[in-house]
């Protein structure tokens, strides 16, 4: 039986809420991943463009900083990777958090948030990024999705 993480970032809560009711559902670990300086509501105004999150976003080399590198990922077999979408694609933290492990001989599974985009070009980052994984195709999720509905998912992928 494969041992199984969920890491995740949240600005609004929403992946939040979507992570711990896939935990439950995959009987996982939760961790959080969470930026060294929060991001604050100004930071995420996607219409300024001189707000942090806009920045971040343009600059493809940004990685914010990490608050911490205790990620279990050593321990994981299976790392299910969440986030909200931002410009059609996963969050600069997501990046960071990518580079600051080894993901060889690891399962990463992305699962996103998003008001109805699409991961976009973040399949493909994620697949660079994550060196020596596997990575399975992403899926959007609601916040609010059941974890039956989250269940069915992960069994549907035979990860074990």
């Amino acid at each position: 039986m494969s041992k199984k993480m969920i890491a995740y970032f949240s600005a609004s809560g929403s992946t939040a809420k979507l992570a711990s009711t896939l935990a439950a559902a995959a009987d996982a670990a939760l961790y959080e991943i969470r930026p060294a300086v929060p991001y604050e509501r100004r930071d995420l105004n996607w219409m300024d463009k001189k707000a942090r999150s806009t920045v971040e976003m343009q600059d493809r080399s940004s990685r914010p900083a990490l608050a911490d590198t205790a990620a279990p990922v050593e321990e994981a077999d299976v790392i299910f990777l969440g986030f909200p979408i931002w410009w059609y694609r996963e969050p600069s933290i997501i990046d960071s958090f990518l580079d600051a492990y080894d993901f060889s001989g690891k399962t990463v599974v992305p699962f996103f948030t998003s008001g109805g985009s699409g991961l976009g070009e973040g399949q493909d980052r994620i697949e660079e990024l994550a060196k020596g994984a596997k990575v399975l195709p992403g899926r959007r999720f609601p916040a609010r999705a059941s974890e039956s509905e989250l269940r069915s998912w992960t069994d549907g992928l035979r990860l074990e």
